[in-house]
Parts: structure tokens; sequence; C-alpha cells
């Protein structure tokens, strides 16, 4: 298996997607599957290495990267030492980031023997869900989605989080890292991305416009993103496929960092449940 690490993909908002890739290297064109992390995320948090490496012995060429601003470096792509980005990111950005990394596996010479770009298909976690479901309504490349504990809705995450006012006034709000406790800002641009792009960033909306295979996946024990939110999406598309992890929190059962070197029997059941949707 060829894994190629921490090579920069150029984005349209001036700072680097550091970004991965998993795959056996035999010359055969295959399914490409672009991983996009939550928030507080990046690539090489808890097992994501490990799921990457049963996607690429399953055939396909995985893809994973960190958001621009997500708070990593080139340096040190893991944990957040770039809290002035993290600050400013947003949903557009991230949006603009996946847009520039379909580009480039669509365009990319290196690897035009290894990849159908034609049978190409998006997998988000937590915000990322959201994130993917809305690239999926909006870019007919994208032919097979999945949700892995996908949120459903950025709003209630945007406008009503603490007091408006007072974010206004101050330009910044704090959330702590629980695990690195750090305090990491929110710029009040979040907020005004937010609303001067409603109408793109309504997930309901792209939900139920999608096209295309969706797979929802989400654990019955998750207290972060509640499984309400997985039934909302299947609701609002009927046709999407939805499966229960028994006793899987938010991040089925891993952590970071993650010492084991085979994935948590919650997290196999989820990769084992991609794969099968994908192939």
């Amino acid at each position: 298996m060829k894994k190629v690490k921490n090579f920069i993909i150029k984005g349209k908002h001036k700072k680097p997607i550091v970004t991965d890739i998993f795959y056996k290297d035999d010359h055969q064109p295959k399914k490409a599957v672009i991983f996009c992390h939550g928030y507080k995320g990046f690539k090489d948090w808890g097992a994501w290495n490990l799921m990457a490496e049963a996607f690429a012995k399953a055939g396909f060429f995985f893809i994973k990267f960190n958001f621009s601003h997500n708070g990593g470096t080139i340096e040190q792509p893991i944990d957040f030492p770039d809290l002035e980005a993290f600050g400013n990111n947003n949903y557009s950005k991230e949006l603009d980031d996946l847009r520039s990394v379909i580009d480039w596996i669509s365009t990319e010479e290196n690897y035009k023997n290894e990849v159908d770009i034609d049978d190409l298909s998006l997998i988000g976690h937590s915000r990322g869900g959201g994130i993917v479901l809305l690239k999926s309504a909006e870019d007919t490349r994208v032919k097979k989605v999945i949700t892995l504990a996908g949120v459903c809705d950025f709003e209630k995450r945007t406008a009503t989080v603490g007091d408006l006012n007072q974010w206004k006034k101050e330009g910044v709000k704090y959330v702590l890292n629980g695990r690195t406790k750090q305090n990491m800002p929110h710029f009040y641009q979040f907020y005004e991305d937010f609303i001067q792009n409603k109408e793109r960033l309504d997930v309901q909306k792209a939900t139920e416009n999608l096209q295309i295979p969706h797979l929802i996946i989400h654990g019955n024990n998750d207290t972060s993103v509640l499984i309400d939110e997985a039934e909302n999406l299947k609701k609002w598309h009927p046709k999407s496929e939805f499966k229960i992890i028994e006793n899987a929190n938010h991040v089925f059962n891993v952590s970071h960092p993650w010492k084991e070197n085979k994935l948590s029997k919650e997290m196999k059941e989820a990769t084992n449940f991609c794969i099968n949707f994908l192939k």
C-alpha cells in the first residue's frame, strides 16, 4: 500500500491544504474517496489513518486533508498551533477547500492511472458531514455521499451560540478545547459569513435536493450530535440508507491519541458499512 503524507494542495484562501493519500499502487483506476474531518478535528485524529488503510486495502483511492483554517500548519498538521487561522475559519472556506481537493484529484496527472475520476465519493464526520452534503448537492462530480455522525443544521450552531451583541462588540468568543486545554477563538466573521451565505449553507435544502445515493451512519450513544439529526437527514432524503451503530459514541469509541493498531469494534463496523455502500 502506498501512503503519501502531508503534501500541499493550493486553495483559494492563502493557506495550504495539508493532504494525505492512501492507495494500492497497481495502476488500476480506483474509486476515489475524499474524507472531511469535523469541528476541532484534523486528518490524523484518532484512528482516521487506520480507517484510510482499510479503504486502501479494499481497493479505494482514499484522500484526507486538513481544512486550510482548521488550526494546523504544514510543520504541525496535528492539533492547533495556529489559533488565528482557527478563528478565521468558516463554512464557506471549508466548502472552497473541499472544492480545491476535488479539482486537484480531477486534474492531477501523477495519479491519473490510479483514479477513476468519474467515481468520486465524499465522507464527512460531524460538521464535515454537513459540509459534504452541501458540496454533494452543488457539485455533479460527486457520485455518492456518506455522513458519519453528521450534523443536520448549521444555523443552530452559528447564530444562537452565546450573546450575539457581545460577540459583535468584542469581535471574538472562545470555546475551551477539553483535550488540549486551549481557548479556541471564533471571530465574529464566522457569524457574518453564515448570514451572507445562509441560502448556500442550508443543510436541509441540500439534503432534500440530493440526487445521489446517501449513507447515514450514527451511533446511538452519541451525546455530541444527537441521533435525531441523523433521523432528520433520513426524513429529508427518504431514499438514503440509515445505519445505527450500537453503543457507539460521537467518534465511534475511538479517542486521540489512538495507540492501538486496529480500529475499535464500532469504528470497524462503520468503516465496513462505508466500504460496502461505496462498492
